[in-house]
């Protein structure tokens, strides 16, 4: 079974799946590279949507830099990404239409309070990706996302090259602080929004 067909099967089981290793570790080296690389060019990220929304230190510490798909030094990662939209809409019908991703970075001791990835009134974010980029990650540096789950918290150590994937409207969650910057290319499996083709 590929790991396309794994993420399926525990989308559909759980809701929300884990995967190790999607990015070896030379893929995982390549894209922190582009992540420290236009580090500068990253905004600090805000909470809400349109006139509510609101930098908060106190809710959400990340800087973020929102990805164009047609971005040549990451477009190996969007092509893999892809497929999984692919398998996801294929084996699951999810009427995926697009992904939209960012860079995120957190600053050492910065965090993001427990949320839900679907803004009030609206439900097009579909799917949760997260992809750590993070090498030589080990428990003591902290940085967990911790994934509220009927059966109870789960955590899951920002370790590079794993993937997470969760329904969005389904989880809870929050980031906990690490004791050095943690990288990860973040976003959302899209729908259309309704009456737009």
């Amino acid at each position: 079974m590929t790991g396309y067909a794994c993420v399926a099967d525990a989308l559909a089981e759980h809701g929300l799946a884990v995967l190790p290793g999607f990015l070896d570790a030379e893929e995982t080296a390549q894209l922190a590279a582009v992540c420290r690389a236009r580090r500068d060019g990253f905004a600090r990220a805000g909470v809400g949507r349109a006139a509510g929304h609101a930098v908060n230190a106190a809710i959400r510490g990340d800087d973020v830099l929102w990805l164009d798909e047609d971005d040549v030094a990451v477009q190996p990662v969007l092509a893999r990404l892809a497929a999984l939209q692919d398998e996801l809409n294929r084996t699951l019908y999810l009427g995926l239409a697009r992904l939209e991703c960012h860079l995120a970075a957190y600053p050492a001791g910065t965090f993001y309070k427990r949320h839900l990835d679907q803004h009030r009134g609206e439900d097009t974010r579909v799917v949760t990706i997260v992809l750590y980029l993070n090498q030589g990650w080990v428990a003591e540096h902290g940085g967990q996302l911790r994934i509220y789950t009927e059966e109870g918290a789960r955590d899951v150590l920002p370790v590079g090259g794993t993937l997470v994937t969760f329904l969005s409207d389904r989880f809870e969650h929050e980031v906990l602080p690490a004791t050095r910057e943690r990288l990860s290319l973040t976003g959302w499996f899209r729908r259309r929004e309704a009456g737009v083709f």
